[in-house]
């Protein structure tokens, strides 16, 4: 953490209190420390407390009336390595969700560019109400980390979720993040994402439902680690990500050939894309009339190419090559013989008949094969949070490397 530039925003809950041992933690990491704080948050502890804590000045205005000194938004969100909102009430993770900028804090964090860390706090039923679940889940899946709220006596008397997490427990999620922000650093890893769409004539295409989320969750997490990304990407509607080289492509040839131009230097290969494993022979440069004698039409097909196994076959022992299942059957048995078929380090199982997992959800539920027959299950969770168990398992193969 040392030398690590940390904004804490502090919303209007009883928990503000234990933000002041939070700033102490950073500090005595050797972390610079900057308090924003809403209106409400006052009410509960007072701005000369977390100023003198923080070495700063405490900002809760857009500007200084009586000197006129302007605090810039943009100029905070610039200079964050982090944000961490302790605690975050129902009230500002709704406007955090909706994109609301009424106060300095809120327009802080739409202009942040560095991660946002959230810890909830609030009284029992506020914290179980499906629109803050809804906004939670939103904002996990936006890429932020929440720092789940503690069960106990809440300050209404009521016994149950929403204590704000300890203050030691905030600084250690944070700190963690940092120490892992550059294990990947000086590493090349290719990321597949996505569909492909094998053309029929200029307005039709064999596809599938690949949403491309979980193949950006996880270009998303190895940049956070620090290495280099090359993002091969299917014809999806998710933003291009910053930071990150994306390569769009639209049929499984094209897709074929960028892997191949990219892997002789590429250090990791996650294969996530779900890749047609047929093309028609034939395509047509114009659209294809319904004929009046009404016959079936029929669409000769051949295979394409089976890219993570021409990965396999090309892989150096240096390489690390990660392949995924969608499976809707006999899961793990299909799962295994790709895992030995393709000369994986290990595959990604996900199976269509577990509620909430595979295509077009923000959750994934998955099982990771290895090369030794072990298996590991996970809990369904967000995508983003599906990247970062996958992409630590990874990370340990690279340490045994």
């Amino acid at each position: 953490m040392k030398g690590k530039k940390i904004i804490i925003g502090v919303t209007g809950g009883i928990a503000a209190y234990k933000t002041a041992h939070l700033i102490r933690e950073f500090i005595k990491a050797g972390a610079e420390v900057k308090v924003l704080m809403t209106e409400a948050a006052k009410e509960f502890i007072t701005p000369l407390t977390l100023a003198t804590l923080s070495k700063n000045p405490v900002l809760t205005d857009f500007f200084n009336a009586e000197n006129g000194d302007w605090n810039s938004h943009v100029d905070l969100g610039l200079w964050a390595d982090a944000m961490v909102i302790a605690p975050a009430t129902a009230n500002t993770l709704a406007k955090m969700n909706h994109g609301i900028a009424d106060n300095l804090l809120l327009t802080s964090y739409l202009s942040a560019k560095c991660p946002i860390f959230f810890a909830p706090a609030m009284d029992l039923d506020m914290y179980q109400h499906p629109a803050t679940q809804q906004n939670i889940t939103n904002l996990i899946n936006r890429g932020h980390t929440c720092i789940d709220a503690d069960s106990g006596e809440l300050a209404s008397g009521l016994i149950g979720k929403g204590r704000m997490a300890e203050p030691i427990v905030i600084f250690n999620e944070v700190n963690f993040f940092f120490s892992k922000t550059q294990s990947l650093a000086g590493k090349n890893i290719l990321i597949t994402a996505g569909p492909t769409h094998e053309l029929i004539d200029p307005v039709r295409f064999i596809g599938n439902y690949s949403s491309g989320k979980m193949g950006y969750a996880l270009a998303e997490e190895c940049k956070k680690r620090g290495a280099e990304v090359i993002l091969v990407s299917g014809p999806v509607s998710i933003e291009k990500p910053n930071g990150i080289t994306t390569i769009n492509i639209t049929s499984a040839k094209e897709m074929f050939d960028a892997c191949m131009h990219y892997f002789p230097k590429t250090d990791i290969a996650i294969m996530n894309a779900a890749v047609a494993d047929y093309t028609p022979v034939r395509t047509s440069d114009k659209k294809i009339k319904r004929k009046a004698d009404d016959n079936d039409l029929y669409i000769e097909l051949k295979p394409t190419k089976d890219i993570a196994a021409e990965l396999g076959n090309l892989k150096k022992e240096s390489q690390i090559l990660i392949g995924f299942a969608l499976e809707t059957d006999n899961e793990e048995k299909n799962a295994a013989g790709k895992l030995e078929k393709k000369k994986l380090d290990f595959v990604v199982l996900n199976s269509l008949q577990d509620k909430g997992a595979g295509f077009g959800h923000n959750t994934n539920k998955i099982s990771i094969l290895f090369k030794d027959n072990n298996i590991k299950k996970f809990e369904l969770k967000s995508k983003a949070e599906v990247a970062i168990d996958i992409v630590d398992e990874i990370e340990k193969i690279v340490s045994d490397k």
